[in-house]
């Protein structure tokens, strides 16, 4: 298992970052490395987030020094949603068969996670963790039980479905906030107008990009926008004080991962378009 550790940073400090910094500091390059659990450690809330992919191999999830325990979920819980292929995710010996956008939460103090791909199917399994305090029940969620909202319009070219996986709407967690963001043919942006939300930080990951496309991630205070151009299966940092909105070239899928004080997903700090420098 691989961890990437990235520490945070003050607001007043990107004043100064160039492209490369702004990339070493915010963005996560190979989510995905055949028969390894790539995982990136933020700061930032203390969120973990990453990939699976069981090509040849069952994988387990394991602990260690950074986390302070031997067993990944000792003091922490975790969501997963798979993004390509078919296989299953095992915890504590209970296996759940997944396919493409087949999300799964797993509580605190869960000791066994394995992931395993079908035969020819190989499947690429993303996910996050947060610190945790109390031990919620295993639940699966397939994406006909996620709760869906329907947002944008055409004209704004940002029609997309948010799909709410791991919410209050559809399981318990403690503090772990998760789902997954489909843009309509044709629709580009997401998430604008932005908005930030000091009570909780965020990390988009972006696939289903076409080839030869990207995604110009938009950071920074509202004030002090950089961007962060993002290819097929990157995930970004966004700390708590920096908005979080993307356009593609085209079409693509974003699964975001959410933690802080609370769970409520329209407590934000909302940000007129026109304010934006």
């Amino acid at each position: 298992m691989k961890l990437d550790i990235r520490y945070a940073e003050h607001p007043g400090d990107m004043k100064g970052y160039d492209t490369k910094t702004m990339r070493e500091h915010f963005l996560f390059e190979n989510v995905f490395i055949e028969d390894e659990i790539n995982l990136g450690y933020t700061h930032s809330d203390r969120v973990v987030f990453g990939g699976a992919f069981p090509k040849t191999k069952a994988l387990k999830l394991e602990g260690g020094k950074d986390f302070g325990s031997s067993v990944f979920l000792d003091r922490r819980e975790l969501g997963v949603i798979c993004i390509a292929g078919s296989g299953a995710v095992s915890a504590d010996g209970a296996e759940y068969k997944m396919k493409k956008g087949d999300g799964l939460y797993i509580g605190k103090g869960v000791k066994d996670v394995i992931f395993t791909s079908d035969k020819n199917d190989a499947a690429k399994f993303y996910m996050a963790s947060a610190p945790a305090h109390t031990a919620y029940p295993v639940v699966f969620i397939p994406t006909e039980k996620a709760n869906p909202r329907k947002l944008g319009e055409a004209a704004t070219v940002n029609v997309r479905t948010i799909y709410q996986y791991v919410h209050p709407a559809v399981c318990q967690s403690c503090q772990l906030v998760m789902g997954m963001t489909i843009l309509e043919q044709g629709s580009v942006w997401n998430t604008m107008p932005c908005h930030t939300h000091e009570r909780r930080m965020e990390v988009y990951f972006y696939f289903d990009i076409a080839p030869n496309a990207v995604v110009f991630h938009m950071h920074g205070r509202p004030d002090e926008t950089r961007h962060i151009v993002m290819q097929n299966e990157q995930a970004v940092i966004s700390p708590s004080w920096s908005i979080h909105s993307g356009v593609g070239t085209s079409s693509y899928t974003f699964i975001w991962a959410m933690a802080g004080e609370n769970q409520t997903f329209d407590d934000m700090d909302n940000v007129v378009t026109t304010n934006l420098k």
